[in-house]
């Protein structure tokens, strides 16, 4: 069974024990599809409402948008399993001989760039989905504006995770040149959207006082 399609309690099980995957990488994935998620139904919630006809065509917009956001999301948390695979048999490759050691360095190399290119690229859906939840947030119906804050807690748990998954691969390449430059992608994000995220929710909460 594909994970995504497992019942919560027992992906929650899996995620628990000492199996090599779901781990972090997939868990964000799936936190990520989850905050996208409750945008989405603040846009669910809001179209078809006379007090919100003006925003209306927008909210069709965004949600089309989220929905191939949860979608992505929910395949790269199959995928972050996939390449964690023959990265972890690469960690077992023999290295005793020059020509292990050789062999299993231009192993390890291939396979922590398959690695690294799943958490960066559940980073990027994640800055994607912050973007829609600004907006479902602003413009969305009140009832649920309270769903678009939580939603962006949640993709910025998602981003900030899955950057930590991200680093723990560059940080073991012998390219550093390489590294460096995907350390640099993750770091620009890390700079602009856990910020996005705080001034949703800092956002949502005036609403909520008011």
């Amino acid at each position: 069974m594909r994970f995504s399609e497992m019942p919560c309690n027992e992906y929650v099980e899996v995620l628990a024990s000492k199996a090599p995957v779901p781990g972090g990488g997939g868990a964000c994935a799936l936190a990520g599809a989850i905050g996208t998620a409750l945008g989405n139904m603040v846009g669910s919630l809001t179209v078809g409402k006379k007090k919100y006809a003006c925003v209306e065509e927008e909210m069709y917009r965004l949600k089309a948008k989220c929905s191939s956001l949860q979608e992505e999301l929910l395949a790269l948390s199959e995928r972050d399993a996939e390449v964690f695979e023959p990265l972890s048999r690469a960690y077992a490759l023999p290295h005793e001989t020059e020509e292990e050691k050789a062999e299993k360095e231009k192993v390890m190399e291939s396979a922590l760039r398959e690695a690294c290119t799943v958490p960066l690229e559940i980073m990027e859906k994640c800055c994607e989905s912050l973007e829609a939840l600004r907006e479902f947030a602003e413009k969305g119906s009140v009832i649920a504006v309270s769903d678009a804050g939580t939603g962006a807690v949640l993709c910025k748990a998602a981003l900030q995770g899955a950057a930590l998954n991200v680093f723990v691969n560059t940080k073991l390449m012998k390219d550093r040149e390489y590294a460096s430059s995907v350390n640099e992608h993750a770091k620009e994000m890390l700079k602009k959207s856990p910020q996005a995220a705080d001034e949703i929710f800092e956002s949502v909460m005036k609403r909520l006082e008011n």
